[in-house]
This record gives structure tokens, sequence and C-alpha cells, in this order.
């Protein structure tokens, strides 16, 4: 196939983004592929091969049999994209437009969670105008994040109570509202989530271990910042847990072919209780990424997801073209 793939973008993640691409263009070869790159700069423009790109509604994109966004943030995960490339008529990866926007709104995607029974901590909205003494009864410590930033941008923690202005004015800074999360005490777990709604993989669960603070920007991106176990040190009562809640989030939020699930399990050896974090439809996509890393010790090689990811895009892109509008 001749597959587009999206790079950089307008979010702070640009620079993440262009990593997560040079890794699918290199698994898109080793697939025998043929990889087409399609460049977003920082200020939206769109280009491929240092030539201004333009778009036509139902044109599709450079001839391309299916589009691979590897992007991250605002602007690339969090539906606008998507619509975009609903508009071209292309089929591309990943969660359409609903299921994108959902999972990137995080105040939304707990209360829809919420709402289904699924597992959480606690938490508290809030707007610049809001009461702040409304997080007062989460106690301390929380985590304060701007509502629709990923790779921990904008998020502090707060320990003490005079930090927890500061922490509000920062997150305001990124987003008009804000999200106040109770700390939960148990160890970061997360799983890989690939296909559609009928048919759907779960790799094995992997433990996120980070020798010192918390699983901020520095730990993920950072070599030698966080280290993954997999599997993670669990009882079997646990992984079940998780591999069920993360095909209940992923089909609830009507997400399509690839989330990472974020959980926290607390008393992992003794009677687990397992608290849904958040889905990622749009994962870092290098190599040697979490998601493909749970998939890899899966069985599941870096360029066999890309196939399946690709193939469900094709057959969604198919089956919903036959609807009636």
């Amino acid at each position: 196939m001749r597959v587009a793939v999206l790079e950089g973008g307008r979010s702070s993640e640009h620079d993440v983004s262009l990593a997560s691409a040079e890794s699918v263009r290199e698994g898109l070869q080793q697939g025998g592929h043929e990889p087409v790159t399609v460049h977003i700069a920082r200020d939206g423009r769109w280009s491929h091969d240092g030539e201004a790109l333009s778009l036509e509604p139902g044109g599709g994109l450079l001839g391309c049999d299916a589009v691979f966004p590897a992007l991250h943030g605002p602007y690339g995960e969090d539906g606008v994209v998507q619509g975009l490339l609903e508009a071209l008529d292309v089929p591309y990866a990943g969660a359409g437009v609903l299921g994108s926007a959902l999972c990137m709104h995080k105040v939304l995607f707990k209360e829809l969670m919420g709402a289904g029974g699924l597992p959480q901590v606690d938490y508290v909205a809030l707007r610049e105008e809001d009461d702040r003494a409304a997080a007062d009864r989460l106690g301390l410590p929380v985590f304060v994040k701007p509502v629709r930033l990923g790779s921990s941008v904008g998020i502090a923690k707060v320990s003490e109570p005079s930090e927890l202005g500061p922490a509000l004015d920062g997150a305001f800074e990124h987003d008009p509202l804000v999200i106040v999360e109770a700390m939960a005490d148990g160890m970061e777990v997360e799983c890989a989530v690939l296909g559609d709604a009928q048919t759907l993989e779960v790799s094995v669960p992997g433990e996120i271990v980070i020798e010192s603070g918390w699983y901020d920007y520095e730990a993920k991106y950072e070599p030698g910042g966080m280290e993954l176990v997999v599997p993670a040190r669990i009882s079997e009562e646990a992984r079940e847990r998780v591999a069920m809640l993360a095909v209940e989030a992923f089909q609830r939020s009507g997400c399509s072919g690839m989330a990472r699930c974020d959980f926290f399990v607390e008393d992992p050896h003794g009677q687990a209780r397992v608290l849904l974090n958040e889905l990622n439809t749009i994962p870092g996509f290098t190599a040697t990424s979490v998601y493909a890393k749970l998939f890899e010790e899966s069985g599941v090689p870096y360029s066999k997801v890309l196939d399946r990811l690709l193939d469900v895009a094709v057959q969604r892109h198919r089956r919903e073209a036959g609807y009636r509008s």
C-alpha cells in the first residue's frame, strides 16, 4: 500500500511526532509498503517534498491508499485532523473524529466512563472562574492537568496546599478547563489494544517503573526516565481485569485501530483494585515505545502491528462508505 505518514503538527509534541513518524516509515518499508511523508509545520502548514500541499475535499491525499497520522496532542489526535481526513475521503489509521476528541478531553472521557460504572480515581473539573476550594475534598497529593494535552505537558503534582494555586495557574495557560485528580497509590500499568470493535487484540500488560518522581514528560521521553517491566508484576486476576476494562473503555469511547490504555493497580498481590486512568488514541509509535513493546512481548512484531492498523483503516472506510448519508 502507498501510505501517507503525517508528522510534526502544531502541538508541543511536535518533536515526539517526528520520532514516531520516522519509525512508522521504517516499519512500513519493512512490511513492503510505500511510505509518503507529509510534514505539518508548527504553524499548521502542510508540505510534501518541501513543497506546499494543497488539499481538495473528496480528492484523497497524494494518491495514497491510506493515511497514518503519527501525530500527538491537539490538532493531531483530538479529532481535528481526523475530520480533515474524512473530508478528503481517505482511509486513516486510528480512532475516528468522535473517539479521538473524546479520549483527548479528560473530563468528558471520565464522565462517560463513570456513567458506565468503570472504576476511576476521584477528580474535580475547574474553570478559571470556579471556586478553587472545590478541589479541597480530594485531599493531597493531587495532580493538576490541562484537559486537552498529552505527554504530561502542563501537569503538576501538588503535595502542599500552597502549591495548588500556582499549579492551577500553570494549567490554565494551556486550557480553559482543568482537571484535578486524586493521587492513586497503586502501580502504573499499561496495555495496548489493536483492532476494531468486532475483533480486538489486547497485549500483555506492562508496568511503568520510575526511579524517582512521577511519570512526567522527562520520564516518558528522556533516556532512562522509566523502565517498562513486561509482564506487569500483578496477579492473574488483576491482568484479566486490566484486559477487560481496556476492551470496555475502547468500545465505549468509540475507538478504532489502536489505543494505549493506562491504569493504576492498587495492592497488586492481594485483592487488586484496578482503576482506569485514560486512553491514548495515538500513543508514541517508535519501535521502542510502550505500545510497540507491549505487542512485541505479546508476539506481534512492529511491522505486523502496522499491517493490522492499515487493514482496519481500509475496512472501516469501506464499511462506512456503505451507509446512507
